[in-house]
């Protein structure tokens, strides 16, 4: 087993990070956010989502977010949507990518979507079906690959199956999403050893959170075997409002270091990152939630 060369990192804090908020964020805070996490150098920012704001009132502007940020050359700027109405919302903004997601747990789906399983299939089938309509690129998300906050151990079989499903539908890559933080390395590795089984590991990305404090071990684990694409949150921002406890994705600015450490290729700047960061933690009156920020912000400090 050897490392990637390069990794791809696909920043989530626009969206998976802010969402979960108790403080208001207004559009203007979150285009400079964007602005900034560009400036750093990374190659996907995901923006916002069109989900009901009665659920999730911190995404409402993410229609004036999108429109309002200056959109550069090489970096994509996908926007989250569960359903055609969301759809719809995306396309009138002018989005060209979108990310859709399903749940490898029932209990999790029907809480998280109103939904089973099977449901959720059909709703990003037709989603799916709509968006190739109009050119649109598609990312699919999976939730609670390595655990649930309902059930405990999830089915591998049953996040293969939705791997498949999103692969076949015309996904050009799935996230495999540790939502609830619980996941080791070696439960990890063995996730994408069954899924290499069916599915193109190269087009397999990581979204790890960082609960238990194993996010950064299963990267390493997962790029052991093949994956090369890792979603991260800047300063660490967010959590899950339906898995009580959960905390952030994994820091944006963790993964970097890391990678960074091994002589892996990332194109972000660290430096850019940490103002970003900064200035997300500043507007939240917190301090980031990443060690190697706080360590780096200090020795910057002086």
């Amino acid at each position: 087993m050897s490392f990637p060369e390069r990794v791809k990192i696909v920043e989530v804090g626009p969206r998976d990070g802010l969402q979960n908020e108790a403080v208001t964020v207004p559009a203007e805070i979150k285009v400079q956010l964007v602005e900034k996490l560009a400036d750093a150098g990374l190659p996907v920012i995901e923006c916002g989502a069109f989900v009901s704001p009665k659920w999730v009132p911190q995404m409402a502007t993410s229609a004036q977010v999108f429109k309002q940020v200056e959109k550069r050359a090489g970096i994509s700027y996908p926007m989250l949507v569960p359903n055609l109405k969301g759809l719809e919302l995306a396309l009138e903004a002018g989005v060209e990518e979108i990310a859709l997601f399903a749940a490898a747990s029932e209990t999790f789906s029907q809480k998280n979507t109103n939904c089973s399983i099977a449901e959720s299939i059909e709703r990003f089938n037709a989603v799916i079906d709509a968006a190739q309509s109009e050119d649109l690129k598609i990312r699919g998300y999976i939730s609670c690959v390595l655990g649930c906050p309902y059930e405990g151990k999830v089915s591998f079989d049953t996040v293969s199956m939705i791997t498949q499903k999103l692969f076949d539908k015309g996904c050009y890559e799935v996230s495999l999403g540790d939502t609830i933080g619980v996941g080791t390395a070696g439960e990890a590795r063995a996730l994408i050893e069954i899924l290499a089984k069916h599915a193109p590991v190269d087009k397999l990305a990581a979204h790890f959170h960082d609960t238990y404090g194993q996010a950064l071990a299963n990267i390493h684990a997962v790029m052991q075997c093949g994956v090369a694409v890792v979603d991260s949150s800047v300063a660490g921002l967010g959590g899950c409002p339906y898995a009580k406890g959960a905390s952030g994705n994994v820091a944006t600015e963790d993964v970097v270091y890391m990678l960074d450490g091994m002589g892996i290729e990332t194109g972000v700047d660290m430096d850019r990152l940490l103002d970003a960061g900064r200035f997300i933690s500043d507007f939240l009156g917190r301090e980031p939630v990443s060690r190697a920020a706080t360590a780096l912000l200090r020795k910057r400090a002086g």
